[in-house]
């Protein structure tokens, strides 16, 4: 715990200037800045000693869990006892999915795609297969799987896996048709191989290409099926080395599949046909279907069809087997999507799917492959999505997932995150958005039910909401390290739909989605929620659980500004600011909706992108649309995209930026209080004496102007959407860089910078910055604090065609002047050049008044100034509590029963404590891209500057509250992610977490309360992550165990006459016949083995410490205890059955002991 006084700083800073307050030492790791500095001025000192209670034992990064759908999958696996799956994925991960809460994820370190997952049934443990040619085994007894072993192939790629239940011995398959053995458990190579060349036959001219299928006979597991892909299949006997019988085909083999009687197998092939072929006459197969080509005379060859992928032939007891496959169709159907079929009986049933199929599985009731199946569902996985087929009802319904598998539904093109939210929210939310949920479910319980859950010791409930292409809003609950979603808002429908042809004012625009949501402000305590479009529009929503119809109001803003030259003064002449507090906004930036309507060949002025609609519409209970503000094309010029957003609901105000300047609406009166170009906030007293002059006429805009395309356009692609204003993109990405962005090159580099007209670069959340165009020109350092270094602070010179974007907006209660005494309603301004602006905001005193007199909005004069532009604010007392903004507690719009009665807004003012002494009463923290500053207000003297980094810049900063204390969090292009205290700005944590390699992180990355961050860490998943210590030892209690002791069910009594002549299975020993004293060693140059980290080692770590190696302990005596009870019990039962047994032959002796033969 740190003390500090702010007297005694100051006291020992006499000396300084008020300028020179800032620290000038250089990070060339791009991390936190060489340390804070306090600069001078003694006026308005706070006299309170402040208790900084964070330090940096509180802090520790930590990834805690993903959620969504696993991106680009590849392989799939499930155990069926304990009813577990696994998904593996192009870029290496495996996620393992069990019972809701139950959802781990683990990586292959080298990244190799995964080829195949086995698991080990009923063992806690998982073998998967890379495209690296390498072998892993997965301990699955710890919360976190660890890689117990590892084998790498060196001369053979592997290409197909197989493990028979109850095994030690894993058969591996590769691509020169050579089929090797694996001992599981010391993960060593067997001697004992099967050759290609002596599983064909001799007169073989050709190699029969790469092993496709490996199975053991259900019959008899001493016979192993082999398939190779030229459609030969060989049944080898183990035990006497050699093939027992060869099936040949014209057609490539793509999967097998046993009956569970082990006389007959069902091949699928590249033509679409099925294969029947009985193990007594493998000349020629049994039956050959292609169930969707078209019948054909006979004798005539069946129509082929697309490849059938794989068959599963799945028996019942007590109905025709199901034959399962997936591909297959016709080729002359070439608009068919995606197919499964289901062959049961005479029945077919074709399931379309939204996207390829990558692999399915059918879930059976038993594991052992001689009993007859029982299947009960199929789950498949889809390119992009997972579901599973109840199999137990004629129409073959899907079963609804639980997992949040469709945050991708719509591309996600922003976040945001709420730890400690109010707890009533959750519960409101998923009432009303459980009204809206599909229909047509299976009525059965979610199949996959492995593993176990508790809630932990979190107990603050958090909300995750997600932006998408499509303009739609999803809600989730995100409490517990949990995904859920609880309610869905569809944005788009506010507007009219356009029809083709329509619409060419907003294609000009944005070239797809033009209702994609950029940027997102949620008030949880007054439920106000604000979203900004990509076609320059905001709509403002209330929350009710009454439905109404009504017409949606809204208003049309222009926003457009221009210059005629821009003057560069020298920096002694600099005139000092004047008093702004008398001088009122021009008025000739003011909204004005001529409704000009726009014709071919004539210049568009006054439109909108989109058309609200103009009837009555019902809105159902939720959020409701109380407001839309759009921007409107100005002289043929479009609306540039929103940059920053803010809503207070206490003030009943909205404020947004972009590029060109301020909006402020009365979202009460439904007016446009201020509408006004950057420049015009500054007044006369801009350094720069631009010279406004109208918009230039008949200007053509570029449609390729890339800050205005669609969403999904550059979704994918980094080069387009970056950040550049103190790096090159190179640096970050080895992709080519696109000409717009190759001349926005950081001016730090000392070489001039151009970039085109009204195309700035992107940031945050697609925020246009401020570029340059001539040669640049440096400034004194020492003259950073003045005003010509505030205005300059993100560049060195301004050429003759910038703009200078909003890009941070803050209510709060503050003081809007240099020395006032009083605190009033203000709205903090930051711009992309660093600059920030304080505007007063005069609401009327009185409650009743507020719906009738006008609320007065004007610049206050007040500038402060960073380097880089502003990313954030916040506000803290003189006590160091953060100040949180003033709201307005929630009650229903359309609950009739209340608005009979005379009611008043209940407002939550959250003010600064006034004493009479005189002094500062309030900290102003604002973050930059670079640089951190503390200020004291009324005074306005700065207390602490940090410069953060030098080599690179912020993407993200927000103040959040740990521990009861705030403290700030910021996210850098170079990956690092930092925390600071407050006020004092003492670096707490500096970790090199994730470099950036997608802008998809920059746009998504949110810090939110109690050490919570997360951001999209694929185009499908959502990745979450700790910076606070304490989660991170707790992690281990929170996360589901994924192995739980489950008994192997018993296998059904063969009876006598199939134990008899049913084969050989029982009796066949594979250690005898691979283990090293009769196979021998194999090549050591074939395979090498690597020991993995998930030993006692990796256990250990793990388990998160002592404690979680005596649950461990515990859990393990629990579970032999259990099974001792179970052995005494059937132990007991034993004798009792052996007791009765032995009476029964005594009496049956007694009874036939005097009688002949021929008396039977």
């Amino acid at each position: 715990m740190k003390k500090f006084n702010f007297r005694k700083v100051l006291d020992g800073l006499t000396a300084s200037s008020p300028g020179s307050g800032s620290s000038s030492g250089s990070n060339s790791g791009g991390g936190a800045g060489s340390g804070s500095m306090h600069s001078g001025g003694s006026a308005g000192v706070l006299r309170e000693e402040i208790q900084e209670t964070l330090t940096s034992e509180y802090f520790q990064i930590c990834k805690t869990v993903r959620h969504g759908f696993p991106y680009q999958p590849t392989a799939l696996a499930f155990d069926p006892v304990q009813k577990i799956l696994a998904i593996g994925t192009r870029t290496g991960a495996i996620r393992i999915l069990g019972r809701p809460g139950v959802d781990c994820y683990c990586q292959h370190e080298s990244g190799a795609a995964v080829l195949q997952l086995q698991f080990l049934i009923n063992e806690g443990a998982l073998v998967s297969a890379g495209s690296d040619d390498t072998l892993h085994l997965w301990n699955l007894r710890q919360k976190r799987p660890a890689i117990l072993h590892s084998l790498k192939f060196n001369r053979e790629r592997i290409t197909y896996c197989h493990l028979p239940f109850q095994s030690k011995w894993l058969y591996v398959g590769t691509e020169r048709g050579n089929t090797h053995i694996v001992n599981i458990e010391s993960f060593i190579l067997s001697g004992y191989v099967i050759m290609w060349n002596k599983a064909i036959e001799l007169s073989t001219k050709t190699h029969p290409g790469p092993v496709v299928h490996l199975s053991d006979s259900p019959r008899d597991e001493g016979k192993l099926l082999i398939g190779y892909e030229n459609g030969t299949v060989v049944f080898w006997d183990l035990k006497s080395k050699r093939a027992e019988l060869r099936v040949y085909y014209d057609e490539a083999i793509h999967s097998i599949d046993w009956h569970h009687e082990g006389k007959q197998f069902m091949c699928s092939h590249s033509d679409g046909s099925l294969t029947l072929w009985n193990l007594k006459n493998p000349s020629r197969p049994f039956q050959t279907t292609v169930p969707h080509g078209k019948s054909q005379r006979e004798g005539r060859k069946s129509e082929s069809c697309k490849p059938i992928l794989k068959v599963e032939y799945k028996t019942c007891r007590n109905s025709e087997p199901f034959i399962i496959f997936s591909g297959g169709l016709s080729y002359d159907k070439a608009c068919r999507r995606p197919s499964l079929t289901i062959m049961h009986g005479k029945a077919i049933t074709v399931l379309e799917m939204d996207h390829p199929i990558v692999e399915f599985l059918t879930l059976c009731e038993t594991p052992y492959p001689n009993e007859f199946q029982e299947p009960y569902a199929v789950v498949v996985l889809l390119e992009k999505d997972l579901i599973v087929v109840d199999l137990s009802q004629s129409n073959f319904p899907i079963f609804e997932n639980p997992y949040p598998m469709d945050i991708h539904e719509s591309p996600v093109t922003c976040t945001a995150y709420f730890a400690d939210c109010p707890p009533d929210l959750i519960l409101v939310l998923y009432a009303i958005g459980v009204k809206h949920k599909k229909q047509g479910y299976s009525n059965k319980e979610w199949p996959i039910t492995g593993g176990a859950w508790n809630l932990g010791t979190q107990t603050y409930p958090e909300i995750i909401i997600t932006g998408h292409a499509d303009g739609s809003i999803k809600f989730w609950d995100a409490s517990a390290i949990t995904l859920q979603m609880l309610y869905k808002l569809k944005t788009s429908k506010v507007f009219e739909k356009q029809k083709i042809g329509e619409g060419k004012q907003t294609c000009e625009i944005v070239e797809e989605d033009p209702y994609a949501i950029q940027m997102i402000y949620w008030c949880p305590e007054s439920r106000i929620f604000c979203v900004s479009g990509v076609s320059a529009y905001v709509i403002i929503y209330k929350f009710s659980k009454h439905e109404v119809t009504t017409e949606i109001v809204s208003l049309e803003v222009r926003l457009q500004y221009d210059v005629e030259d821009i003057i560069t003064p020298e920096p002694e002449t600099s005139p000092p600011f004047p008093d702004l507090s008398s001088q009122l906004p021009s008025s000739r930036s003011l909204s004005g909706s001529t409704n000009t309507v726009s014709s071919e060949g004539v210049t568009k002025d006054s439109i909108p992108c989109l058309n609200v609609k103009t009837r009555p519409v019902r809105m159902p209970p939720g959020y409701q649309a109380e407001l839309v503000i759009q921007l409107v094309w100005v002289d043929g010029e479009p609306p540039q995209q929103i940059t920053s957003l803010a809503v207070n609901s206490a003030y009943g105000i909205v404020a947004f930026g972009n590029c060109n300047g301020l909006a402020v609406v009365d979202f009460i009166q439904k007016t446009v209080l201020l509408s006004m170009g950057t420049i015009d906030l500054y007044r006369s007293s801009d350094l720069y004496q631009r010279q406004p002059r109208s918009p230039r006429k008949n200007k053509q805009f570029i449609a390729d102007n890339f800050c205005m395309r669609g969403l999904s356009n550059f979704y994918p692609d980094l080069t387009k959407r970056i950040r550049t204003s103190y790096q090159s993109l190179t640096e970050l990405n080895d992709s080519p860089v696109p000409l717009e962005l190759e001349r926005c090159k950081s001016p730090t580099s000392g070489l001039p910078t151009r970039t085109p007209e009204a195309a700035p670069g992107f940031y945050r959340n697609e925020i246009p910055a401020v570029r340059q165009r001539n040669q640049v020109h440096h400034l004194p350092e020492s003259r950073e604090n003045s005003y010509n270094r505030s205005r300059s602070s993100s560049i060195s010179s301004i050429d003759k065609d910038s703009k200078e974007a909003i890009t941070a907006l803050y209510f709060m209660e503050s003081f809007a002047r240099k020395n006032d005494s009083t605190i009033s309603p203000c709205l903090f301004v930051g711009t992309s050049l660093g600059m920030v602006l304080i505007i007063s905001l005069n609401l009327p005193s009185e409650d009743e008044q507020r719906f009738t007199e006008p609320v007065m909005v004007l610049p206050s004069g007040t500038f402060l100034s960073l380097k880089g532009a502003v990313l954030t604010f916040s506000c803290m007392d003189r006590t160091g509590g953060l100040m949180q903004p003033s709201y307005e507690v929630w009650r229903d719009p359309n609950n009739v029963e209340e608005n009979e009665k005379s009611w008043r807004r209940k407002l939550v003012m959250n003010c600064p404590s006034l004493s009479q002494e005189i002094g500062d009463h309030q900290y102003t923290i604002i973050c930059s891209e670079k640089q951190a500053k503390v200020y004291s207000l009324p005074s306005q003297t700065c207390l602490y500057v940090h410069n953060i980094t030098e080599t690179s810049f912020l993407l993200q900063a927000d103040v959040v509250v740990m521990c009861n204390s705030a403290c700030l969090a910021c996210f850098c292009a170079n990956g690092h992610i930092m925390i600071m205290s407050l006020p004092s700005l003492r670096p707490m944590l500096d970790v090199n977490y994730l470099p950036l390699t997608d802008m998809r992180i920059a746009r998504t990355f949110c810090f939110t309360n109690e050490g919570q961050a997360l951001y999209l860490v694929s185009p499908t998943e959502i990745q979450r992550l700790t910076y606070s210590q304490e989660m991170c030892d707790n992690l281990q209690d929170m996360l589901g165990d994924l192995f739980t002791p489950i008994e192997t069910p018993e296998a059904q009594n063969r009876g006598f006459l199939k134990g008899l002549f049913g084969g050989s299975g029982q009796t066949f020993d594979r250690e005898e016949l691979f283990g090293e004293a009769s196979a021998g060693k194999a090549s050591r140059s074939l395979a090498q083995h690597i020991p993995g980290p998930g030993g006692i080692e990796g256990v250990k770590g793990a388990a998160g410490g002592v404690m979680g190696e005596l649950t461990r302990a515990r859990i393990a005596l629990d579970e032999r205890g259990q099974r001792l009870g179970e052995l005494e019990e059937k132990t007991a039962g034993m004798m009792t059955s052996a007791e009765a047994f032995s009476k029964h032959a005594h009496e049956l002796m007694l009874k036939y002991k005097d009688k002949k033969w021929y008396q039977f």
